[in-house]
């Protein structure tokens, strides 16, 4: 597999044509204790749209607005050949309970400062941030439409969400002739892989396009952290540190240490780095669009480009799928089972094609 950003694909179930790579921008500011000022911020910008970048995630509150203010500043002169994706439903003013949520106000309201912030008339690609189980989905999707008629957003997208719920959505956008779903953001990497039980199936029947966030977990999978890191007295709470947000989160663990000694491990056989190997892994996906690679330095994010190059030997992708396997859970654990396929196959041989 050797691809480079200007190498497009088809986004869902949708003509638009985006990179294999899409730009994280919640590195862009420094408001959250790490990330790049914005002179730095640009370089990356940069650095990825000379290599032929079109495709740039954000969101409403990332690093307080910060983000998006910069890629308004950033795309004056080339706005029209990115896609730029943003996201709603995060609160814009703790103490103000309708400046977050997926319902109508929120949505509407948050597409207009998106709107000023990225000083452009459109938004590319509006994702629903976050689930927040109160919001009917007939709310969400009529809204969502709304705006592509308005022409304020021309496709529309969904993260954070349970499958069956986007599965249901999907379905009601098609009766109703609503504009559908065309994308899942959802968490994806070696030491994450609970979308496979449900979420990327189902984003594959149902015609969007994974686009999965934090690929590195966290930078877990650079190999970066080692056993000392574990211990909570080395992590100071709350110290605005991206190691101590990976701790809160739960990223930093033994198992999680372990899958990244195996990607590092196949990384020096390749003449690879750890980061390059762990994206090439989630790239390989046939379920997946484009990774979001989230850099702070132009040294990070040409090393992160450099995964488009990797390719593996069978026992290489043999040994990470086995150091990072889980369990499919009900009813998927049964369906592949010897006895299943035996009751309801027999010794029939019967082709698929998909």
């Amino acid at each position: 597999m050797s691809l480079t950003l200007d190498t497009y694909r088809l986004l869902g179930r949708s003509g638009l044509r985006v990179s294999p790579l899409a730009l994280g921008a919640a590195t862009f500011g420094t408001e959250w204790g790490w990330g790049a000022e914005q002179d730095d911020a640009r370089k990356l910008f940069d650095l990825y749209v000379e290599r032929g970048g079109n495709f740039i995630d954000t969101a409403n509150t990332y690093t307080n607005g910060s983000s998006e203010r910069m890629l308004g500043e950033f795309t004056r002169d080339n706005r029209e050949s990115l896609v730029l994706a943003t996201k709603y439903t995060t609160l814009r003013r703790p103490g103000d309970p309708n400046s977050g949520g997926a319902h109508r106000k929120s949505l509407f309201t948050s597409v207009e400062a998106s709107l000023r912030q990225l000083n452009t008339d459109y938004i590319d690609l509006l994702y629903l941030h976050v689930w927040d189980f109160t919001t009917p989905v007939e709310e969400i999707l009529r809204g969502m439409d709304d705006l592509v008629r308005q022409g304020k957003v021309l496709y529309v997208a969904i993260s954070n969400t349970p499958a069956w719920q986007v599965s249901r959505m999907q379905a009601i956008a098609d009766l109703r002739g609503w504009s559908p779903l065309v994308a899942l953001q959802i968490e994806y990497n070696l030491a994450d892989r609970a979308g496979e039980r449900d979420l990327i199936p189902m984003a594959r029947e149902m015609g969007l396009g994974v686009i999965p966030y934090s690929p590195l977990a966290g930078g877990v999978l650079t190999g970066k952290y080692s056993r000392a890191d574990l211990a909570a007295a080395n992590v100071a709470s709350g110290d605005g540190t991206r190691k101590s947000l990976n701790f809160a989160l739960g990223t930093l663990t033994e198992r999680n240490l372990a899958i990244a000694e195996v990607v590092k491990e196949v990384a020096m056989e390749l003449g690879r780095t750890p980061a390059q190997v762990g994206l090439a892994w989630v790239l390989r996906n046939p379920g997946v669009t484009a990774p979001i690679i989230g850099a702070r330095t132009p040294a990070q994010l040409e090393d992160n480009l450099g995964a488009l190059e990797v390719d593996f030997t069978a026992s290489q992708l043999a040994r990470l799928d086995e150091a990072s396997a889980i369990e499919l859970g009900a009813p998927h654990d049964l369906l592949a089972s010897d006895h299943i396929r035996a009751v309801l196959k027999g010794e029939l041989k019967i082709e698929t094609r998909h």
